[in-house]
């Protein structure tokens, strides 16, 4: 069986220098947003999850179009890159940006995960 070759196209995302604290605290500060990006760093290094692997496994309940509606503020506000392969989605930490431009701040969000409720979203 011959490998057949996979369509990949990246979505539009912010410049690095256009990424602004305000826009990724706002991101942040919606609790199913932030179980969404601990969710994608949890994966990290295992695999480049889909959208709807995250979905799956964050435990969020949320319809699809507010699902979607997530993902789209988290990229616009530069915290993750997305691309599709097929008919997937796929998602990834913008963690050297994050580290190079807010030394510590992805980790310490990562790391304060005591008394975050895992609910739906809004």
């Amino acid at each position: 069986m011959e490998d057949q070759a996979v369509d990949q196209h990246e979505l539009t995302h912010p410049l690095a220098e256009a990424v602004q604290l305000t826009a990724v605290l706002a991101a942040l500060a919606e609790p199913a947003r932030l179980t969404m990006v601990r969710t994608v760093a949890s994966l990290a290094g295992e695999f480049d999850p889909s959208c709807r692997e995250v979905w799956d496994r964050s435990g969020l309940t949320a319809a699809k179009s507010t699902m979607s509606h997530h993902y789209k503020v988290l990229r616009e506000a530069g915290i993750v890159v997305m691309w599709w392969v097929g008919p997937k989605k796929c998602i990834r930490l913008r963690r050297e940006l994050m580290d190079v431009r807010w030394p510590g701040l992805l980790d310490a969000v990562l790391a304060d995960q005591a008394g975050t409720p895992k609910s739906g979203s809004r």
